[in-house]
């Protein structure tokens, strides 16, 4: 008996000590799987990228925390086996022509309202002419003197010069063929269009070097485009007279201010894709002054002047229901634009920036031409 319960003892000891033995290697099993796991945390959190840099108060004094978009690259400049014409004209963004061009258009009707707003077809061909070779005389001159620029911004750095599909010689031919070819045509509207060709030169290319020394770029950009409804006047009238108020040219001037209002609106906008290499490059822009979300305020506050220009404009030419069913529809476009802005998605920014404004402007000539050619429209009677 005595025999048993020593046997029965030790098989029960053994028996503890086994399970310990397994209790113990399950333990540090789960604590070299903790310690497995704890590596792979730490080496996922150095291999996170580091915060950006907070601006500070004296920088943006009054900004809130936003979220910073991240610029996307853009599209990759045409390759050598396009053709001619579509790399350069990818090279000027011939494309961006529809945001000034309906504004020198429609002032061009205005301004010929007495022969139902068609000044003749030569005029008209050298209207578009002069408004093509300045924009591209300016669109070249940017690209040249931002080139270093283009090439250290990653959005930027696909364009053509920076990738050395078109020579600085190249360009340089481009913007001295489309300088002489403004004046040629100039010249041939007549005598006050080619005495102020040289200033308007200065003007449009002027605008590149602006983010240099000032913030205020944008208001330079917005002037040199609101040169277009004052150049189309004056091709067609030759004269600058203010009286009568109705058919004056105090409504160029009102289009041309309604088009600085607008660009400075819509150019803020497209600012906020550069704002962190703008900030680290000393660049100016209202989004680094003031911040995304102040810039972004006051944009809309540039957009709704802009809308109340067109609205006295088009009272004071004495449009009635085509022009101002326009004129909604351009307001619900602001709207849209600025929404799209805040969501802080560079992909909706460039729907802001171009498809929106390019419907704004053409809009806006469809409006004023229907006012003026069509006589169920018409003012004057």
């Amino acid at each position: 008996m005595n025999l048993f319960n020593i046997g029965v003892r030790v098989a029960a000891a053994a028996l503890k000590g086994a399970l310990d033995e397994n209790k113990r290697g399950r333990a540090q099993q789960i604590l070299r799987a903790a310690n497995r796991a704890q590596q792979t945390a730490r080496a996922a959190m150095k291999a996170e990228p580091k915060p950006a840099a907070r601006v500070s108060r004296a920088q943006s004094p009054r900004q809130t925390p936003v979220a910073i978009p991240v610029a996307q690259p853009e599209p990759r400049a045409s390759a050598g086996n396009q053709s001619l014409l579509l790399k350069w004209a990818e090279f000027v963004k011939f494309s961006h022509t529809v945001f000034a061009l309906p504004f020198a258009l429609a002032s061009m009707v205005v301004a010929a309202r007495a022969n139902h707003g068609w000044p003749g077809f030569k005029k008209f061909g050298l209207i578009l002419a002069a408004m093509v070779s300045a924009r591209t005389a300016a669109m070249a001159f940017n690209r040249i003197v931002d080139r270093k620029f283009d090439k250290d911004n990653p959005r930027t750095a696909q364009r053509h010069l920076p990738r050395g599909d078109i020579s600085l010689l190249s360009a340089w031919t481009l913007w001295a063929l489309s300088c002489g070819l403004f004046f040629l045509v100039t010249y041939a509207i007549n005598r006050p269009c080619f005495y102020l060709a040289p200033l308007a030169l200065f003007i449009v290319c002027f605008y590149s070097l602006t983010k240099r020394f000032t913030d205020f770029t944008h208001i330079y950009l917005g002037a040199a485009l609101a040169l277009a409804p004052i150049g189309a006047w004056l091709a067609v009238r030759g004269e600058f007279n203010f009286l009568p108020i109705r058919t004056g040219a105090l409504l160029p001037c009102l289009m041309a201010l309604a088009v600085v209002c607008w660009l400075v609106g819509f150019d803020i906008i497209y600012a906020i894709q550069d704002y962190e290499f703008d900030r680290r490059r000393g660049l100016g822009s209202l989004v680094v002054r003031w911040g995304i979300t102040n810039a972004l305020q006051f944009a809309f506050l540039s957009h709704i002047t802009m809308w109340v220009l067109l609205a006295v404009f088009g009272l004071i030419s004495g449009f009635r229901m085509a022009y101002f069913v326009g004129l909604v529809i351009i307001l619900v476009g602001l709207v849209i634009e600025h929404w799209l802005a805040r969501r802080r998605s560079l992909n909706w920014i460039n729907v802001a920036f171009f498809r929106l404004n390019a419907v704004i402007s053409i809009v806006f000539l469809v409006g004023t031409v229907a006012e003026v050619a069509l006589p169920a429209f018409r003012f004057v009677r």
